[in-house]
């Protein structure tokens, strides 16, 4: 008598990953929708040969969105948005493979994996001028204002030109590579009276200005490593007659007169005098004639 027994496979095997922690490190300037695990170091094996289901989650607040898997079927990890440096450096990423789908009823194996993200900050913003006042929420983009000062018109300065709101000084935003800045004037300078020291940005003049003109210049901050990463900002520079006297007033005391329920914006007249409105005036005796 032959017997043929048929041996029914149970489902008694959970999912098994080559790994159940995995790290990568992600630079900052990666293209949306590059690979970020491989498939292959992702699969997980099934002694049941059951067909896996995965599914990813992103186990760090304010960082979800990011990184996406290609099918439910298919654990390849890929870039979803683009990263930024600032709004986060690291995640944590679980990945969950079972053997049946997610709203199915039968009994389900689950196994899980864990991915640890690291952001690696890239070079991908020009240099900031400073002060510089930022115009958007999440502190990516960064306005300066120009630069200004003055010189004495006919009369050299051998220091450095003392400018508003503060010296030449720009960074390179991406601060954890704070690359090398340099400076240099690139237009609005045609006589080269003035020149501005690659290294500290201090501005100095060459020579006199004979003009009464003022100097509207374009200096550039640019990173060593990449010319291409770069920023311009507008320097003016006044040219002013030679202030030897600090103004003054012609009185040392003025004496007015108003009335009692005077409308507001009212003349204020001379004490003594009614008909005439109070007027307080300071001279200058660098400016006799003004």
């Amino acid at each position: 008598l032959e017997i043929f027994v048929t041996i029914l496979n149970v489902n008694d095997n959970s999912p098994v990953f080559k790994q159940t922690n995995l790290t990568e490190v992600v630079p900052e300037d990666t293209k949306v929708n590059a690979t970020i695990v491989a498939r292959e170091d992702l699969s997980a094996s099934d002694a049941d040969l059951d067909t896996i289901f995965y599914e990813l989650t992103t186990i760090v607040p304010g960082t979800e969105g990011y990184f996406a898997i290609k099918g439910v079927n298919n654990p390849e990890m890929y870039l979803q948005k683009a990263l930024d440096y600032e709004k986060f450096t690291s995640t944590t990423l679980v990945l969950y493979a079972r053997d049946r789908p997610v709203d199915s009823t039968d009994t389900t194996n689950t196994a899980t994996t864990t991915i640890n993200i690291f952001i690696e900050q890239a070079d991908t913003k020009s240099p900031w001028f400073l002060p510089c006042t930022f115009i958007n929420t999440d502190n990516s983009i960064c306005i300066s204002s120009p630069y200004t000062g003055r010189v004495n018109i006919s009369e050299m300065s051998t220091e450095p030109l003392i400018l508003e709101p503060g010296p030449i000084y720009a960074i390179d935003p991406d601060y954890m590579l704070n690359e090398k800045i340099v400076y240099s004037i690139v237009g609005g300078d045609t006589d080269k009276v003035f020149s501005v020291d690659a290294d500290t940005g201090n501005l100095t003049m060459n020579r006199v200005a004979t003009s009464p003109d003022s100097y509207l210049l374009q200096v550039m901050a640019t990173q060593v490593n990449n010319i291409q990463k770069y920023s311009v900002v507008s320097v003016e520079i006044k040219v002013i007659n030679k202030s030897d006297h600090p103004p003054y007033f012609e009185n040392r005391i003025y004496n007015g007169t108003v009335c009692v329920g005077l409308a507001p914006r009212s003349f204020v007249f001379q004490a003594g005098v009614p008909s005439s409105p109070l007027m307080i005036t300071a001279a200058d005796d660098d400016f006799p004639n003004v």
